[in-house]
């Protein structure tokens, strides 16, 4: 029987990187490997076929020969038909089937296998996540705070091994020192090595002799820690600061987790933030309104005197540039803006009253019902600007 195309078997063109041929392979590895396809018959064929155009094409001669004179080029050359069981496959493959974080690690238990293992380190401390309650103004200019936080930190007494002073450790009977476990099975495929953490000494290949006395075998005890955040200015509600390694420490000397500084903003008494403007609600004397005047009102970075055109309307809207907040990790700021309230008093006494009913007579005072429908229109659009 004629040999099928090797590009056609991974799926490739003839112009494929060798990236892409060993990210194919991998599928198609993963995809008919018997282990996986015990009801298909077919599928150990295809595993094996697969892999041999891998072994083709991933070599440069190799792949330049059929290039040049197809199958025919190769005579005398590996046919992985021929090989006794699959796990040969992977020792020949062993660098496409690994690494860090690969599928393969799990699905073919081979995470443990001698190329690129890694001795166990300690088990990673967890992270911390706290609320920190910022102020408009702190938010404004950036601020440090001091936190105070209750977390797990390496033993001194032990310098974080759990062994009492002096005792020091032993190999672990169980696995030799190798921190893994080894079970070998059978089957109609051939010999399979499943490669396991040790689950007496937890991976380290070792054992305590003699507990610490402070911490009891653990390696680490808790302690209150006070801590300085640095705020950068510009944040927002829910943002995060992560403090690298001061989370709580790891067991046996594991490394550290993180402490997670989540910003929460404090409710302000008089401003409202809406993205980085600020929101401030002026109420005005009619007087004020209708003769002009200056008026000093607060901001987040102190003080400002505006001026009130004479003839300011209720809901008018006053702008101040770079009087809001700056914008996260810039140095543009927003706007404060400052909507007018003309103040209606609800009590009088008797001169007043006086004086507004005279005033009232004047064609000056009286409002020009022509003008309603306008007026509706202006309030329609600050309405839906504050709402905004």
């Amino acid at each position: 029987m004629s040999k099928r195309d090797y590009y056609d078997i991974l799926g490739v063109s003839k112009s494929a990187t060798q990236d892409e041929i060993k990210a194919n392979y991998r599928k198609l590895a993963l995809k008919y490997h018997p282990d996986r396809n015990s009801d298909n018959p077919e599928a150990e064929n295809l595993f094996k076929e697969a892999a041999e155009a891998y072994e083709v094409l991933s070599d440069q001669d190799k792949r330049a020969r059929y290039d040049r004179f197809g199958h025919d080029g190769l005579r005398g050359g590996q046919d992985f038909h021929q090989y006794s069981n699959i796990n040969d496959i992977f020792s020949a493959f062993g660098d496409v089937f690994s690494g860090r974080g690969s599928i393969f690690d799990d699905f073919f238990n081979m995470g443990g296998s001698g190329r690129g293992r890694q001795r166990y380190s300690g088990e990673r401390g967890s992270d911390i996540r706290i609320k920190l309650p910022i102020s408009l103004e702190e938010v404004a200019q950036g601020v440090t705070k001091t936190i105070k936080i209750k977390h797990y930190v390496s033993c001194t007494d032990c310098s974080g091994t759990g062994a009492k002073s002096g005792s020091g450790k032993k190999t672990c009977s169980s696995c030799g020192g190798s921190g893994e476990v080894r079970q070998v099975s059978r089957s109609i495929f051939g010999q399979m090595v499943n490669i396991s953490t040790c689950p007496t000494c937890r991976g380290t290949g070792e054992l305590i002799v003699e507990k610490c006395n402070t911490c009891f075998g653990e390696s680490r005890v808790q302690e209150e820690e006070k801590i300085q955040v640095t705020i950068p200015a510009g944040v927002e509600e829910g943002n995060y600061i992560p403090l690298r390694g001061k989370g709580n420490a790891g067991k046996m000397g594991g490394p550290s987790g993180d402490l997670i500084v989540i910003i929460e903003e404090k409710e302000h008494d008089v401003f409202t933030r809406d993205g980085n403007n600020i929101l401030y609600n002026l109420k005005i004397s009619f007087p004020s309104a209708a003769l002009g005047d200056e008026i000093e009102i607060p901001t987040l970075f102190g003080t400002e005197k505006i001026k009130i055109e004479s003839g300011t309307q209720n809901g008018a809207v006053i702008h101040l540039r770079d009087k809001g907040l700056p914008y996260l990790n810039s140095y543009q700021k927003g706007e404060e803006i400052i909507i007018i309230n003309v103040f209606v008093p609800k009590k009088l006494n008797a001169r007043e009253k006086e004086i507004l009913k005279e005033l009232s007579e004047s064609e000056n005072i009286k409002p020009n019902t022509k003008s309603h429908k306008k007026d509706k229109d202006i309030f329609d659009k600050i309405k839906d600007f504050i709402n905004h």
